[in-house]
């Protein structure tokens, strides 16, 4: 008697230990510094109430877990694997950011991953594959689609030097001459970018909360916005979120809402996100 009750909790159970999922779509893109956005597209079967998904690496940052429709789900660690709580939700996009993927040998770059899925790994524009542990199933541009099971994809990265590069006698001082102008180039673009919302954000309080009045936005919003602009024009989201004192979900919203009327522009960083006001 004790083992047919015993048989009848785990198949009562088991749906929910079970909890099953398609993997529509894996992606891994490379940055040059050997970190690695890990994003997968999952499809839950039907009455699935939560996904159990193993995270690649030890060491990871930004996750984040949202519905078809962009709304944050739900979900917390637990034995190195990310569990989701899926809601009514039809389509699951899952990304994070880790380090532990990649290593570097002199020269050459190595991603290992191990996969039970077909997976497309996204490298950098001026990475040249050295060494496959197997043939892709496809190779787009910089994307190669590799087959389920231990893959590795070695690379190095070439910087680009002047159009008809053949002078093999100086490739240091070319290298340098590149390097120089293209640090020149970004201090600039980055020194305009600063001072540009500067110039058009000074206006004083009072004008400032008149404008708004043609928003229908709430108190949080408003306080959201003054905040931003008493900090220069942009303060990170979770600067503004501990100033309001308000949840992290609760705060996603609203700055996606402050986004779509044309308030702010929601910038991706590698740990947190910021928030900068539009002119």
């Amino acid at each position: 008697m004790k083992r047919a009750f015993a048989l009848i909790s785990i198949l009562i159970l088991l749906p929910v230990v079970s909890a099953q999922f398609t993997v529509s779509q894996v992606e891994l893109t490379i940055y040059t510094d050997g970190y690695v956005k890990v994003h997968y597209q999952l499809i839950p079967e039907e009455y699935t109430s939560q996904i159990s998904l193993p995270l690649l690496g030890k060491n990871y940052e930004g996750v984040e877990v949202v519905d078809e429709n962009g709304n944050p789900l739900n979900f917390e660690v637990y034995n190195e694997s990310l569990i989701i709580y899926v809601e009514n939700a039809q389509v699951v996009d899952v990304s994070y950011y880790t380090p532990d993927l990649t290593y570097k040998e002199g020269l050459v770059w190595t991603i290992n991953v191990s996969m039970e899925y077909p997976f497309d790994v996204i490298l950098p524009e001026n990475a040249v594959v050295v060494d496959l542990s197997e043939l892709p199933l496809k190779i787009a541009s910089n994307v190669i689609t590799m087959p389920p099971g231990n893959q590795s994809i070695s690379y190095t990265l070439e910087f680009a030097a002047e159009e008809g590069r053949k002078d093999f006698y100086f490739p240091v001082l070319a290298f340098l001459v590149v390097l120089i102008i293209a640090i020149s180039g970004f201090l600039t673009i980055r020194k305009r970018k600063k001072e540009a919302p500067k110039e058009e954000l000074h206006i004083n309080r009072d004008e400032f909360l008149k404008k708004l009045e043609s928003f229908n936005l709430n108190e949080d919003e408003k306080r959201a916005l003054l905040y931003i602009l008493e900090k220069g024009g942009r303060a990170s989201q979770a600067e503004v979120r501990t100033a309001l004192g308000i949840p992290k979900t609760t705060a996603w919203r609203m700055f996606k809402r402050l986004e779509r009327q044309g308030l702010v522009r929601i910038i991706k960083g590698r740990k947190e996100n910021w928030v900068e006001l539009k002119p």
